[in-house]
């Protein structure tokens, strides 16, 4: 935790998309203080027809390497939020020659209640995290 939903278009090498995933791991694990196995992604390609990735009237330009992470988590700070947006559109251009304006991101904050790892339990309620 947190669940972290990538959505790309569809076109990418499959290294590529490891490394993807591995840097929005790194950076979510560097922002957010999560341990290193607290890793739960899911990676959905899309045809070019299929989406849609304005920029909300902020002249922002979208290329092809636009990717869009829907986040699901406990809460964060802003400050961890903040620095989360950064680090991650530092580390995407730097190893997935993705640039900032390619990145948006949506955060979905829940409670402890809201997340069981399996086994039937509430592991955050239950004390075993």
């Amino acid at each position: 935790m947190p669940l972290v939903k990538v959505h790309i278009l569809k076109g990418r090498l499959p290294q590529e998309i490891d490394v993807l995933l591995d840097t929005v791991h790194e950076v979510v694990v560097k922002s957010f203080g999560v341990p290193p196995r607290d890793r739960y992604q899911i990676l959905q390609e899309h045809e070019a027809s299929h989406f849609r990735a304005l920029d909300t009237g902020l002249d922002i330009a979208r290329t092809e390497k636009f990717i869009l992470l829907e986040i699901t988590s406990r809460p964060r700070s802003r400050d961890a939020k903040v620095a989360f947006y950064s680090n991650l559109t530092r580390a995407l251009q730097a190893r997935c020659d993705v640039p900032p304006s390619d990145v948006m991101v949506s955060l979905h904050i829940n409670s402890d209640e809201d997340w069981s790892f399996g086994m039937g339990r509430a592991q955050f309620l239950t004390g075993e995290l």
